[in-house]
């Protein structure tokens, strides 16, 4: 084994300590550069972040022309030839409801008029000449009787006179007589009817009475009319609210339409952000069920709606509500896919 001794220096030799040598920077130093800079960065862009002015949506809601068409006469439900979600034409038939009673009814107010025709002809015509003869013939025989009695009564109250008959015996001739004229002056009477004929006002009557009848025919033919219930416009069934054999009464709601040609959106604003607003403004907004289209839209109507917005106050203190109003905007051009119910939103401060 070699043992090496290090060298030492010779005796009048002095000791060199060898030169320094620099150290890299270590990599602390770095680290400290890179964090300064981040933290730099984030407060300058959370700075221009927060001086820039922050976008204010509002939402809205797509919405149409709603019609809810109701029964007008009770009865069930014997057909519905559409389902929801179909579009129908204007009179297109959509429910037909079976009221056999109604029927009956109609035909039992046919019936009442044809006996009012006859009634009223029957008094146009007259006095049959059968019945004129009969009430003359009346006439002659109460006439006849009349002489009869005057005879007996002459012939009795001589005979009291000389006391060949009784009081009693006149007194029955006097009431005889008496009741003779007055058969002889109503067969005179009826007699002058017949050949008169009837009255004016009993004409009016049997004209009043036909007016009634064919009245009520009307207003039962409306009725049985309103059984086919129709569409009454060009529209898309929304709801159907009945179902085959259900019974219905009059003012019931059948099934509701909706006009999809008459499509508009619905924003619910509150009166801060109304100001300023007017109809017949445009403004863009979006559509997320149309793949985030932008459209122009137009204001064709701004009303209050009588809400309130409770978490809105006009005050720190919290003195009184902002109200809520309705505004309607029309797309400027037609969205044949836009559908009620469909959301939308837009930038109220670019708006306004």
């Amino acid at each position: 084994m070699v043992v090496t001794e290090p060298l030492r220096p010779q005796q009048g030799e002095t000791a060199q300590t060898p030169p320094p040598v620099p150290e890299p920077p270590g990599p602390s130093r770095a680290a400290a550069v890179v964090v300064a800079v981040s933290v730099a960065a984030i407060v300058g862009l959370s700075l221009w972040y927060l001086a820039q002015p922050q976008p204010l949506l509002i939402q809205g809601e797509a919405d149409a022309t709603r019609i809810d068409v109701a029964a007008r006469v009770d009865g069930r439900v014997g057909q519905r030839p559409v389902s929801r979600g179909d579009n129908v034409a204007a009179g297109q038939l959509l429910v037909e409801i079976d009221n056999p009673q109604l029927l009956t009814k109609l035909r039992e107010t046919e019936a009442a008029k044809q006996v009012a025709l006859a009634d009223l002809a029957r008094i146009q015509v007259g006095t049959r000449a059968e019945v004129v003869a009969q009430r003359k013939a009346a006439v002659a025989s109460n006439e006849a009787n009349l002489t009869l009695a005057q005879q007996n009564y002459d012939r009795t109250k001589r005979l009291s006179e000389r006391d060949f008959a009784s009081v009693q015996k006149l007194d029955e001739a006097t009431a005889t007589l008496d009741v003779a004229k007055r058969s002889a002056q109503q067969a005179k009477l009826a007699y002058d009817e017949a050949v008169a004929g009837y009255t004016p006002e009993e004409r009016a009557v049997a004209k009043a009475s036909v007016a009634k009848a064919e009245a009520a025919i009307e207003t039962l033919r409306a009725q049985v009319g309103e059984l086919a219930v129709k569409a009454p416009v060009a529209a898309q069934v929304y709801q159907l609210g009945i179902e085959l054999g259900e019974y219905v009464s009059p003012g019931v709601s059948l099934l509701s339409l909706v006009d999809l040609s008459d499509v508009w959106l619905r924003f619910d604003l509150r009166e801060d952000l109304v100001k300023g607003l007017k109809v017949g403004e445009r403004f863009a907004v979006r559509i997320p069920a149309l793949g985030d289209q932008l459209i122009t839209v137009e204001v064709r109507t701004i009303a209050t709606r009588g809400e309130y917005a409770g978490w809105r106050a006009t005050r720190a203190t919290g003195d009184f509500d902002l109200r809520t109003f309705e505004v309607r905007a029309y797309p400027v051009e037609k969205l044949p896919l836009l559908r009620p119910g469909m959301s939308a939103y837009a930038d109220w401060n670019k708006v306004r």
